[in-house]
């Protein structure tokens, strides 16, 4: 395992569309181990590859709480089957944006199809915490960041601060 770089914002692969991952394989084991470790270290709860500059869809997430024994899940190739009517707003953070937060709104319930690490086809039905997140992670591998669901001026804002502390690092 490795701790990886995450990209922020404004980086610009960031809104790239990620690419299918082709075969289950060692590597795509090593890559869901190395985002394992950068996710838990910085910390978070999901991590989508682009974000640690890798354009593949694949998504790590574990949901359990500070004091429950981890619940590692990988999402290979997650694509979003069905979405309710019914919408739901949860306070929303990104490792690729540090330090915001923004109550966002999406659908309630979903239905997730996805890939394991042994390449197994499964299907998921999430509510709650898990659909938000998979939601924000397979934005992620379409390029969309969560900044997107908020208003313009609030978005632009959010990015014009982290242009400045971009320009700020690079002198």
């Amino acid at each position: 395992m490795a701790l990886r770089d995450i990209i922020v914002i404004p980086d610009k692969r960031l809104r790239l569309v990620s690419k299918p991952v082709e075969k289950v394989d060692a590597a795509i084991r090593k890559l869901a181990d190395d985002m394992f470790e950068t996710m838990y270290e910085a910390p978070g709860i999901g991590l989508a590859a682009i974000q640690i500059a890798e354009p593949l869809r694949l998504v790590t997430m574990d949901l359990a709480g500070k004091e429950e024994e981890k619940r590692p899940a990988v999402f290979i190739n997650p694509e979003i089957l069905w979405s309710s009517e019914e919408m739901n707003v949860h306070e929303e953070g990104c490792l690729s944006i540090p330090e915001y937060y923004e109550e966002v709104e999406r659908p309630a319930k979903i239905k997730v199809r996805y890939l394991d690490l042994d390449g197994k086809l499964h299907e998921v039905d999430a509510d709650g915490m898990l659909a938000t997140c998979l939601q924000h992670e397979i934005d992620h591998l379409n390029g969309v960041l969560f900044i997107d669901h908020i208003s313009k001026l609030k978005r632009d804002r959010v990015i014009k601060k982290y242009t400045k502390i971009a320009k700020q690092a690079a002198e």
